[in-house]
Parts: C-alpha cells; sequence; structure tokens
C-alpha cells in the first residue's frame, strides 16, 4: 500500500533542505525552528528514513536525504511555474475559433484587434480550413462554416445575413482599353472563377441572359480570397462577396463597375455544441460577430445605391 505523507512536512523539509538550516527554513515558512524540526521529525516517522544529521545546532543531508530533496525540489519548481501560468491568465478565456480560410482572412482577422480592444479578457485561437471543424472533440469552441446544410447533431448552427455576390475588378480594368460600363462589356473581359462559391459566372448568366460571357476560359481558384487577389491584381473580373472583397472595394483596389443588385446566396453559419452555446466567451463572441456583419450589411446596401458609373479615364 501506497506511503502517504504530509505535504505540511514535505514543505518544511524541501525548506531545510534548500537552506541547509532549520532556522532558515522557519524564516522562508514564517514559523518557528522547532515547528521546521517537528515537521521533519514527522516526515522522517512516515518514510521509516533519517533525512538529516543533527550535528550541534547545524544539519546535514543523510544520503536518503539528499535523494529525496533532488526529487522535491524539482517537484516544488514544478508547483511553482504550473502557478505563475495559472496567475497570468487570471480573468483571461481562450476561445478556439475554426473557419473558413476566405472568411478568416478577408473578413475575420482585420477586426480581430477591435474584438481584442472591446473583450481584454478573451483570447483568440484561429484555425482555418475547408473542411469542418469536429465540434465534438472538444478542441474547437465556434466553427464558421461557407454553405454549411443542417446542423449536425448536438450542434446549434446561427445564419449569417445573406451574402451579395457582384462582379468587382481593378480600376484600371474598368477603365481601360476596354471599359466596363454596362453587363454586356464583361464578354471582352477575362471572367476569374471561385470554384467552390454557392454562386458562380453560369449563375450570373442565367440572370442576365442577353449578355454573351466565355465561361470556359479564364483562371480558377477554389479560395475566394486569391480570386480577389487576382482582381486586384487586374487579372479579369471576379464574381464574389460583397462581405469578403469590403475591405478592397473601401480603398478603392476593387470597384462594381456598373449598377447592380447583386445575386443573394446564404453563405456562411455560426455554429456551436448545444452545450456550450451560452458560455459567456461564446456569447459574446456571437454577439460580437453578428453585430459588425449587420454593419457591414448595411454598409453593403449603401454602398451599391451610391456606386455611379466610373469616370471615363
Amino acid at each position: 500500500m501506497r506511503k502517504r505523507v504530509s505535504i505540511k512536512a514535505v514543505q518544511a523539509f524541501e525548506a531545510a533542505a534548500r537552506l541547509g538550516s532549520f532556522a532558515l527554513a522557519a524564516e522562508d515558512l514564517a514559523v518557528t525552528p522547532s515547528a521546521i524540526s517537528h515537521q521533519v521529525k514527522v516526515l522522517e516517522d512516515q518514510l521509516g528514513v533519517r533525512l538529516f544529521h543533527r550535528v550541534h545546532r547545524s544539519v546535514l543531508l543523510t544520503d536518503a536525504g539528499r535523494l529525496y530533496a533532488a526529487e522535491v525540489t524539482e517537484a516544488f519548481a514544478r508547483i511553482d511555474a504550473a502557478t505563475q501560468i495559472v496567475a497570468q491568465t487570471v480573468g483571461s478565456a481562450v476561445l478556439t475559433v475554426h473557419s473558413t480560410p476566405s472568411f478568416a482572412t478577408q473578413w475575420l482577422m482585420p477586426r480581430l484587434a477591435r474584438f481584442q480592444e472591446l473583450h481584454p479578457g478573451i483570447d483568440i485561437r484561429l484555425q482555418a480550413s475547408v473542411a469542418a471543424a469536429d465540434l465534438a472533440q472538444g478542441v474547437v469552441d465556434v466553427d464558421i462554416r461557407y454553405n454549411p446544410g443542417p446542423p449536425p447533431a448536438g450542434t446549434v448552427m446561427v445564419p449569417f445575413p445573406e451574402d451579395i455576390i457582384v462582379p468587382m475588378c481593378s480600376p484600371g480594368l474598368a477603365n481601360g482599353l476596354k471599359p466596363i460600363r454596362r453587363p454586356g462589356d464583361l464578354g471582352q473581359h477575362t471572367l476569374i472563377h471561385s470554384e467552390i462559391n454557392i454562386l458562380r459566372w453560369n449563375d450570373w448568366a442565367r440572370h442576365h441572359r442577353r449578355v454573351q460571357l466565355d465561361l470556359e476560359r479564364g483562371p480558377r481558384f477554389d479560395r475566394s480570397f486569391m480570386a480577389i487577389s487576382a482582381a486586384v491584381d487586374g487579372l479579369g473580373v471576379c464574381l464574389d462577396s460583397l462581405l469578403l472583397a469590403e475591405r478592397e472595394l473601401l480603398a478603392g483596389k476593387l470597384v462594381i463597375p456598373f449598377a447592380t443588385q447583386g445575386l443573394r446566396a446564404q453563405g456562411h453559419g455560426f455554429a456551436t455544441l448545444k452545450s456550450t452555446v451560452d458560455l459567456p466567451k461564446i456569447r459574446t463572441f456571437r454577439e460580437w460577430l453578428f453585430g459588425e456583419l449587420e454593419k457591414g450589411r448595411d454598409w453593403a446596401g449603401r454602398f451599391l445605391e451610391a456606386r455611379s458609373p466610373l469616370p471615363s479615364a
């Protein structure tokens, strides 16, 4: 049967072994030297071995005492390190968010500083990949999914506001040798394809049957952020989300070359476990995120209404 020893006695022994004196150990632990001596004697009785040689007023570790002191000192050092780590994280919470790469890159990351400023007690750990996270494993708190479908068992899915999907290109392309002023002008330009988007150029073409487009040509990307970047670089015209291209549009790196209402799609969803949906850190993040999305939807509506034909080059 495993021997049980007094933690208080072990603490007294560790201090005495580390400092080489019962008196110094007593000062370190704010007790009397006789209390240290008593606790060391208790530990020796519990272990059935002498830990110190007592020579007049000094103490020396026995061979067994040196072996025991080495292990105990290391253990107390680990406890001290763990205590410091916990003390540094008091009041903070880590929220692990998994997201699709394009939403993480184009929308979420530029806003994380704003979230951190509003909620300094929550640290975001962001992961990004196309595959949905398995929330049941307990590693991820929130999964932001694209075209998510019905929520898996045990999860709650809150849909984002509808995406507005519009043609976008660089100002140089829109005002170039073949200016883009109306939908029909797209027939003279390279189309950039986002291959995993819910709505693509063939969907846009069905809504604009009089426009002749070459849907077989043009660069293809499996991430929206790459298609948007290619459009910024003047590679062609992309068809993508106002939500994801907001920064580029506000910075003037992209323009919507002609008046349009855009196509509408239910793109992303916010998934959490039912059992964790009301955790303070998740609720705080959800409320902040949907507040920001609402601001974005209002901006997108105003942006489309205010869009005017581009000036001639």
